[in-house]
């Protein structure tokens, strides 16, 4: 599996980063360019879905709360936009920053939190490399190179604490799975599977990136695996590449396995 996997990196025109972890035994299977540190895109939604859980378990909020939503947050890429919400629940606006990507929504959590709660919070988490220093859609900010960024190794980092479930209390663990696992965005790790998996993920897309990172449940494993690309120029190219790193690797750790089972 690692040498093809390496094969397939070398062919690409792209830079790639990419990691996948056994579960069971915390252990790396394939780590490739760990540490380089890129744009996150929409990646950065996850810890950001975590600390937002954290501030509101220690500060007794619930899930039904509800936040204002003004016109002026309205932004592109973004079912809460679409609707013309001026009002939603906590709830709602954690789903929809996941499961669609929603901007709007991701936007609005940030501004009660605040960035530098957030950045502390990933920091506090473990992760090294992620640094929120833009709201999403701030293309002025990104026009002057202010950018998010994560890293393979973070990302690999994260995912195992929320396999883990140690993190936060045991019911907003669950929901962070709960709500990775409905991701309606399936054009990359999912892309060639043909089993009915459960895949907890979460992409991200820029027009000189593309990701996706996720952990695959399964009776013969649990494994995470991320794929991160850099220096895109073509994105259709780029997610048929990791659909076909991430077949590569579920036929090695599930279907072989399933086979000797």
């Amino acid at each position: 599996m690692e040498r093809k996997i390496h094969e397939m990196i070398q062919a690409s025109p792209y830079e790639v980063h990419l990691f996948v972890k056994n579960l069971a035994t915390n252990q790396f299977l394939i780590g490739h360019q760990l540490e380089h540190s890129f744009s996150s895109a929409s990646l950065i939604k996850v810890p950001i879905l975590l600390a937002f859980l954290s501030s509101m378990e220690d500060n007794h909020l619930a899930l039904d709360s509800t936040l204002s939503i003004a016109p002026n947050d309205w932004v592109d890429f973004s079912v809460v936009s679409e609707q013309r919400l001026t009002q939603s629940t906590v709830y709602e606006l954690l789903v929809w920053m996941i499961i669609t990507s929603d901007n709007t929504a991701t936007n609005v959590l940030i501004d009660v939190v605040g960035m530098d709660f957030l950045n502390e919070y990933f920091h506090r988490l473990g992760l090294q490399d992620t640094l929120l220093q833009r709201k999403m859609m701030d293309v002025e900010r990104l026009a002057k190179g202010i950018d998010n960024f994560t890293s393979a190794r973070d990302m690999a980092h994260l995912f195992t604490r929320i396999y883990q479930q140690d993190v936060l209390s045991p019911a907003y663990s669950k929901l962070v799975i709960d709500i990775l696992s409905r991701q309606r965005i399936h054009e990359s790790l999912r892309r060639y599977l043909v089993d009915d998996i459960k895949l907890a993920h979460k992409t991200g897309g820029l027009d000189t990136v593309d990701h996706d990172v996720g952990i695959v449940f399964s009776s013969a494993i649990d494994y995470s695996i991320g794929v991160f690309i850099t220096n895109v120029t073509n994105n259709e190219q780029a997610r048929q590449l990791i659909g076909r790193l991430s077949k590569v690797v579920y036929e090695e750790l599930v279907e072989r396995r399933k086979e000797g089972m």
